[in-house]
Formats: C-alpha cells, sequence, structure tokens
C-alpha cells in the first residue's frame, strides 16, 4: 500500500480511539510495527548465512523501553551509551550477552556494573583501558572487550555527526604519529581484548566511506592476529550509521547496498574468521514513526502563511536547531484523517508551541490551505524524536502508540501514555 493513504488509515483509527483530538489529545506519535518487522527482516536477510552476525540496536534512537522490547522479539540486541541506556534494554528483557556498552565517558561505577553483568565494552581510550584492567583485576568477568578505533578516513555533510574524522572525540586514532603501533602493543599486552571496534557512519555519510573505514578496521585485526600469531581478535563490531532516504516513502533501508559496499571495499570481513557486530538504530526506525499534530490558528505574515501547532522543539529538537541538516517531510490531513487535496498550494511554515521564533518544523513548504482542526502529520520520526527531547515551556509530553494490522484491522498498542510532564 502507498505510504500516505497507509498513514491516512492510521490517523483515521487513532482519531476513532481517541488517540488523537483537538482538545484532549492534540498531538500524538506513532510507529507502524508491521513496517518495523519488515525492516529488520530486510536487516537480518541482508548478511550472508556464511557468517556469524548479531545486529545490536542503537537505544540512543529510541530509548522507550516498550520499543527496545520488541525489537528484540525481532532478534535484536542492543547497543547502549549510559547507565540509563543500559537500565532500558535490561527491563526490555535483553540477556546482557546481547548489549555492546559504548561511550567515551564510562565511569567506574558503569564499568564495574557492565563487568559484572557480562556486557560487552568497546573501550574509548588508553586510560578507559587502564581501568578495565584494574577493574578486571579486582573482579572476575564474563565480559568481551575491545577498543574502539577511529580510522580517520573522513567526514560526511553534516560534521557534527560525523565520528571518524582526522580529529574525533570517539576512539583512538589510527592515523596519528605511532598511533597504530601502540594500538597493536595494547592487544598483544592484553590477550582479553576480543573484539575491535569502528563506527564510520552517520546521516549523510556515503556508503563508500563507510565502507573504508571498516576495511581498515579488518586489516587492523588482522595484523594484530598475526603479531600475536593467534586468532586473538574474532570479533568486528563495524557500527552503524547507515544513511536514511528522509526524501521518499520507500520503507526498506538500503541495507543491501550496505552490504555491497562492504563485500566490494571490505571482502575479508565475510571469510568467517571474524563474528560480525552492527549497531543500527536510525535506519531500523525512522521511516515507521509519525508525528502527527493539530492546526491550531492559521495566519499570514509578511506574505508567508503559517500554521500553529503543538509539534515543535520539544519532539523535534534537531530540525528546530539544525533544519538545514535535518529536514522533515510533511503532509497535510483534514480534521477526520483525510489527506487535503494538492491541486492548489501555498507556501507554509509549519510552527510549534514553544515561545521562540525559531520554533518551525518546516519553513517555506508548498502546502494545501490549512485550517483550524487540520491535522499536520511530521514524517519519518522513529528514531531520535522520542529520545532527543527539549524542555523548554515544560509542555507535556505526547503519547506515543505503535500500532499493527495495518491497513485492514490496525491494532493500537501503548508505548508511553500521554501527558507526563518530564521525560
Amino acid at each position: 500500500m502507498y505510504e500516505p493513504e497507509r498513514r491516512s488509515i492510521l490517523l483515521q483509527h487513532a482519531i476513532k480511539e481517541g488517540l488523537l483530538h483537538p482538545e484532549e489529545a492534540p498531538i500524538a506519535s506513532f510507529i507502524d510495527w508491521d513496517r518495523v518487522s519488515a525492516n529488520v527482516a530486510a536487516l537480518i536477510d541482508a548478511f550472508p548465512n556464511s557468517v556469524s552476525v548479531s545486529h545490536a540496536f542503537a537505544v540512543k534512537a529510541n530509548s522507550l523501553v516498550p520499543v527496545i522490547r520488541r525489537l528484540a522479539q525481532l532478534g535484536m540486541g542492543a547497543e547502549v551509551a549510559s547507565h540509563g541506556e543500559l537500565q532500558a534494554a535490561i527491563e526490555a528483557g535483553i540477556s546482557p550477552t546481547r548489549i555492546v556498552f559504548d561511550s567515551p565517558a564510562k565511569s567506574r561505577s558503569e564499568l564495574k556494573r557492565a563487568l559484572g553483568l557480562g556486557v560487552a565494552i568497546n573501550v574509548d581510550n588508553f586510560q578507559e583501558l587502564a581501568r578495565i584492567t584494574e577493574l578486571r583485576r579486582e573482579d572476575s568477568s564474563a565480559s568481551e572487550v575491545g577498543i574502539r578505533v577511529n580510522p580517520q578516513v573522513g567526514t560526511g555533510s553534516i560534521a557534527a555527526m560525523s565520528t571518524a574524522g582526522v580529529i574525533s572525540k570517539f576512539g583512538v586514532p589510527m592515523r596519528d604519529d605511532g598511533a597504530r603501533e601502540r594500538l597493536i602493543e595494547a592487544y598483544l599486552q592484553h590477550p582479553w581484548l576480543t573484539r575491535a571496534h569502528a563506527h564510520v557512519g552517520s546521516q549523510g555519510c556515503p556508503l563508500s566511506l563507510i565502507a573504508s573505514g571498516i576495511s581498515d578496521l579488518v586489516s587492523f585485526a588482522d595484523e594484530v592476529n598475526r603479531r600475536a600469531k593467534r586468532a586473538q581478535i574474532t570479533t568486528l563490531d563495524i557500527g552503524g550509521g547507515l544513511p536514511v532516504d528522509f526524501g521518499t516513502d520507500t520503507p526498506i533501508s538500503a541495507f543491501g547496498d550496505y552490504v555491497d559496499a562492504l563485500k566490494d571495499q571490505a571482502p575479508r570481513l565475510f571469510s568467517g574468521d571474524y563474528d560480525i557486530v552492527t549497531e543500527f538504530g536510525r535506519s531500523i526506525l525512522a521511516k515507521h514513526g509519525i508525528i502527527a499534530t493539530h492546526v491550531e490558528y492559521t495566519k499570514e505574515v509578511g506574505g508567508r502563511r503559517i500554521a500553529i501547532t503543538h509539534a515543535g522543539a520539544q519532539v523535534a529538537t534537531r530540525t528546530i536547531f539544525m533544519p538545514e541538516a535535518w529536514p522533515l517531510r510533511v503532509q497535510a490531513f483534514d480534521a477526520a484523517g483525510a489527506p487535503k487535496p494538492t491541486s492548489e498550494v501555498f507556501s507554509y511554515d509549519v510552527a510549534g508551541p514553544c515561545c521562540f521564533a525559531g520554533d518551525l518544523l518546516a519553513r517555506d513548504r508548498p502546502l494545501p490551505a490549512l485550517d483550524p482542526g487540520d491535522i499536520v502529520a511530521v514524517l519519518d520520526t522513529g528514531a531520535y524524536y522520542a529520545s532527543n527531547p527539549f524542555q523548554y515551556n515544560s509542555l507535556p509530553l505526547p503519547g506515543i502508540y505503535g500500532v499493527s494490522g495495518l491497513p485492514s484491522a490496525p491494532v493500537f498498542d501503548t508505548i508511553r501514555a500521554p501527558g507526563e510532564t518530564e521525560w
């Protein structure tokens, strides 16, 4: 089914069940579970059966326990970057052996807990490695441990999201003077270092750049193993960061293209000598979530039409503060959830409720005439919208609902109840 029609059916049923209401619930978010399931299946199928692959969902993309639990049921583990995300993964029922702990600022207590649980750890720097070495002397641990390396292959089009440039706060650089040799010596001195990790991708990174960084990771692991004269590194965590197509309604992410790029530039990854871990987040959920909000008022200012809605910086923080990097598509519906005809369109700013002028979801966007009571659907918001809140004005949180069975018999489940005032 074509996605705009699918969204219309979703909204009509949400209105019928009172999940979206102009007074009681003027804003609500939805995640299409069936589309998520198909996307996760596409990820799993993209990798050849000849290699062992574990897919860890990047919890930072959506840290709500019911979401993590649902993804676990689909076969995913979790990648976490804080005590809070680790706790969410545990509460979601994910086994510690399927959790990877990444963070550039892991405290001693966080590391001690992770080591006690048997969670895999990607070490960010040599000081952290010394801390883990000390903690392992104090108590034995079943945790698999590796070092995050930065292959320094370059950045994508969004500098703030890029992690593999010449300068990055993440990981140990591989190309700085003497850094590669120091890394190899660290592995040789610590035989319990059995993993290696690189995260190259992010929104705005081409697949060729990502694959180049993973190729360097494989070459590094091969060199460690040659010098150790044994298969010391057995697992390669290749991160995530597959760019999402925010311009179309294509529901399945380009996992096949991603794997093809890896096969082309890093064929040794698929030799069977290494287990593989991935850490996808945005590409798992982004395309399968929408935020729906009623239009409260409309006005015309300086020749531009403005629609005032209940969705702004409190739910779309990155878009509001970095609109060029994180633009969102919007679609207009009438009060009953039917798509508004697009035979005549006007230039609109779609504004949110926050009390500052830059709280704009969309700027100068061609949309059909909007009236109070109409609905604006903000598309592709399944990832990094529920987990990137902005508390300005103490606005209440919208409800978030999962939906299954579209289009014939949709059934909703509550992921987060509406009305809370704390994130």
